[in-house]
């Protein structure tokens, strides 16, 4: 959906579609649930499970930002941000990403030794099961290192390393903005959005509720600073620019299943930044 072709039927469908299940009016009674030690137990484990995979997120996205910071030091001219444009702009977004300043310090620090090889952004591309692309985006200080773990972790997975271009072609590239905020704001959500430039907008499919906002590249920053000055929440390890699927592949549960097991591992290579599938 375009910024400049928002029609009048688009707004109609967003202010009288059918209405969340919590905004009906007859409800049943209420019923009281006597939670057991088992439900609870499960209740834990999955509360356990998802900190886990948000701190492994988070995880990710720090060590992504060591590595630019480091590339920044090393290719924009020194660890002054003042004088170093390239710097400035990497701590810029760090910043956003709620990376730790010390962090943000180690890296330079560590920029600065010699000894620190240069890093290099590849580009990996394969096939899951069922037909499934997949990109792998890798920023790596050894490129020998990388391009071995990564195939063997796809081979071991029962996936296929790809021919340059035989996936990626599959893929475009834009801004992803997660947002943070209750049905009843959508409307605002979409005028916000549009009037900064975004070409979509949906339902967060994840655990929170709210809205994902889609960008070109060039309107991502701006689209992003209009929602969080109109109050919007953001989540900043669900937000940032990446390879959205022009067509996607489905696959039954299990097929799912599988491919999400091969994306976990090669998340797990320290290389490896940013997976997509279709």
């Amino acid at each position: 959906m375009l910024a400049t072709q928002v029609s009048v039927a688009s707004r109609f469908y967003f202010a009288f579609r059918k209405l969340p299940d919590r905004f009906v009016a007859s409800e049943p009674p209420s019923r009281k649930i006597n939670a057991t030690p088992l439900s609870m137990g499960r209740k834990a484990a999955k509360i356990a499970k998802k900190k886990n995979a948000e701190d492994a997120k988070r995880t990710k996205i720090y060590g992504k930002f060591g590595k630019l910071i480091v590339a920044a030091v090393k290719e924009g001219g020194g660890a002054d941000p003042v004088m170093n444009q390239q710097l400035a702009k990497v701590m810029s977004q760090a910043k956003e990403m709620n990376v730790p300043k010390e962090l943000i310090d180690r890296n330079i620090k560590r920029a600065s030794d010699g000894k620190q090889a240069d890093f290099v952004e590849l580009t990996y591309e394969a096939y899951g099961h069922g037909g499934v692309g997949i990109v792998i985006e890798v920023l790596t200080d050894n490129v020998n290192r990388a391009a071995a773990e990564t195939r063997t972790v796809v081979n071991k997975g029962g996936g296929k390393m790809a021919e340059p271009g035989s996936v990626l072609f599959n893929f475009e590239r834009k801004g992803v903005i997660t947002l943070h905020c209750g049905g009843d704001e959508e409307e605002k959500v979409l005028e916000v959005a549009m009037e900064a430039g975004a070409e979509d907008i949906f339902a967060a499919q994840s655990s929170h509720e709210g809205f994902v906002v889609v960008t070109a590249v060039s309107n991502f920053n701006a689209c992003r600073r209009a929602l969080v000055d109109a109050g919007f929440t953001i989540f900043p390890d669900e937000t940032s620019l990446k390879m959205v699927p022009l067509v996607e592949v489905d696959v039954e549960a299990g097929t799912a299943n599988t491919n999400q097991d091969l994306i976990d591992k090669l998340l797990e290579l320290d290389d490896v930044d940013a997976v997509y599938t279709q």
